[in-house]
C-alpha cells in the first residue's frame, strides 16, 4: 500500500508535475477544504517555494490567481558513472537550465571526482544556472546506504567505503543532499518522466559496466533493509562460468556487462570467427561492446549470437524475478541497452517462456525511453523531493 504523504508534499509534487494551478484546482485535486489550502499555501510563499504565477484563463466569471512553485528554486542533480560525470542544474518544474558531461575515471577516489562536481557546480553558478542551490541529488555506480548517505563496500569505486559524500556536498554548498546508487536514480528518472511514467510496479535493469536492478513496488523504490536491494549482476547465471570481480563465480555480470561483452568480442575478433570485430580490432586495437552492436546492425553471426547468448543470461535471472515480484513492467537501459532489439527479443522470450503466464500476460518489457538521461532526470526527482520535505 502507498504511503499517506504530508499535505504540502502531495502540494509541491502536484505543482512540480502539472505546472501553475489555480487555488480552486488545488483544493479540488488535493481534495481539502479551501480554508486549509489557502493557510498551507501562506506558509510555503514565506518559505521561498511557492509563488502567484498571474491570472488563469478567463472562464466567463472572476479569472482566478495561478500558483506555481518559487522561479528561484534550483535543484542539482548528479550522475556518476564508471568513467562518466553528468551534473544538472534543473528549476522547479525539474526542466534543465544547466548540464554539463565529460568522461571521469571513478577509481580515481572520491576526493578527486567530487573536487570536480563541486568544480562544475560553481561553474553553472558563475555562468548564471542558480544563484543558490535549494537542494542536490546525486546517483553513484555502487551499493549506497541510502539513510547515512554514503557508499558501502562498492566493487568498481576503490576508496569510497563509507566516504561522506552527502555531508560533504551539504557543506559545500549550503543545502540539503540525497545520495543512491545509479540505477535507484535511472528509475526513478523513467517513472518521472519516461516509458514508465506512473507504473507503480516495474524493475529497471541498467545493463553497462555492470548490471543492477532498480525496484519500484506500490509506488515507491525498495532499497531493501540496508539499501543494496536489486544487486541482480551477482546472482549466479552459471555455476561453472568464469570468476567475478566480487570473487564468486558465474556471476551474471561476469558472463554478461559492458567489460564481460568486450572480453567475448575480443575473442571473437582474434580467433577471426567474427569478420567484423576482427575488421575493427585491426583498426582501433580494441574493440568494444559498441562495436559489437554495430557487427550485428551489418549481420555479422557472432555479433548477434554475442547478444543473443547476453540476452538469454539476462532473461534467465529476470524470468525468476518475474515470478517472484510480478511487475507490470521491465525496462532495460544503461549503455548495452544500444544492443537494441536483437537483446530485447531475447529477453522477452526466455521470460515468457521461463515464467508464469499468470505474471507475463500482460508484462510489457521496453527499452528506456530517456537513455542517458535517465540518471540525472531520477536525481534531479530525489533532490526535490529532500527540498520539500524540508518545508514541513
Amino acid at each position: 500500500m502507498r504511503k499517506a504523504h504530508p499535505l504540502h508534499l502531495r502540494l509541491l509534487w502536484l505543482l512540480r508535475d502539472e505546472g501553475p494551478l489555480s487555488r480552486a484546482e488545488l483544493a479540488d485535486r488535493l481534495q481539502i477544504p479551501r480554508p486549509r489550502l489557502l493557510a498551507e499555501l501562506e506558509r510555503l510563499v514565506a518559505l521561498g517555494y511557492v509563488a502567484e504565477a498571474g491570472l488563469a484563463k478567463s472562464r466567463g466569471g472572476r479569472r482566478s490567481t495561478l500558483v506555481e512553485l518559487d522561479p528561484r528554486l534550483r535543484f542539482a542533480a548528479v550522475d556518476m558513472g564508471a568513467s562518466s560525470i553528468d551534473v544538472e542544474v534543473v528549476n522547479g518544474r525539474l526542466e534543465p537550465v544547466a548540464a554539463y558531461a565529460e568522461q571521469a575515471d571513478i577509481r580515481s577516489g572520491p576526493k578527486a571526482t567530487l573536487h570536480r562536481v563541486n568544480e562544475l557546480l560553481h561553474k553553472a553558478r558563475a555562468d548564471g544556472a542558480y544563484e543558490r542551490l535549494d537542494a542536490i541529488g546525486v546517483g553513484v555506480p555502487g551499493p549506497v546506504s541510502f539513510r547515512d548517505g554514503v557508499p558501502v563496500s562498492p566493487p568498481i569505486m576503490p576508496g569510497w567505503d563509507r566516504f561522506p559524500v552527502r555531508e560533504l556536498l551539504t557543506r559545500e554548498h549550503g543545502c540539503p543532499a540525497v545520495v543512491d546508487n545509479d540505477v535507484n536514480i535511472m528509475a526513478i528518472g523513467e517513472r518521472h518522466g519516461g516509458v514508465a511514467h506512473s507504473v507503480d510496479d516495474f524493475l529497471f535493469v541498467k545493463i553497462g559496466t555492470g548490471i543492477g536492478c532498480g525496484i519500484f513496488l506500490g509506488g515507491e523504490v525498495y532499497r531493501g533493509s540496508d539499501g543494496c536491494a536489486g544487486d541482480i549482476g551477482h546472482i549466479q547465471a552459471e555455476p561453472h562460468g568464469p570468476v567475478c570481480s566480487c570473487g564468486n563465480v558465474g556471476c551474471l555480470e561476469a558472463l554478461f556487462s559492458g567489460a564481460a561483452l568486450a572480453k567475448d568480442a575480443t575473442a571473437a575478433a582474434r580467433s577471426g570467427t567474427s569478420p567484423a570485430l576482427a575488421e575493427r580490432l585491426a583498426a582501433r586495437g580494441r574493440v568494444t561492446a559498441l562495436d559489437v552492436a554495430e557487427g550485428a546492425g551489418e549481420g555479422d553471426v557472432t555479433c548477434i549470437q554475442l547478444i543473443r547468448e547476453g540476452g538469454r543470461r539476462l532473461g534467465g535471472v529476470l524470468a525468476g524475478l518475474v515470478s517472484f515480484a510480478n511487475p507490470s513492467m521491465i525496462v532495460i537501459g544503461g549503455g548495452l541497452a544500444q544492443l537494441g532489439h536483437i537483446l530485447l527479443a531475447e529477453i522477452r522470450s526466455v521470460v515468457y517462456r521461463r515464467s508464469l503466464p499468470l505474471a507475463t500476460g500482460n508484462l510489457p518489457v521496453v527499452l528506456s525511453e530517456l537513455g542517458p538521461r535517465a540518471g540525472v532526470a531520477g536525481a534531479a526527482v530525489l533532490a526535490s523531493d529532500v527540498a520539500f520535505l524540508e518545508a514541513s
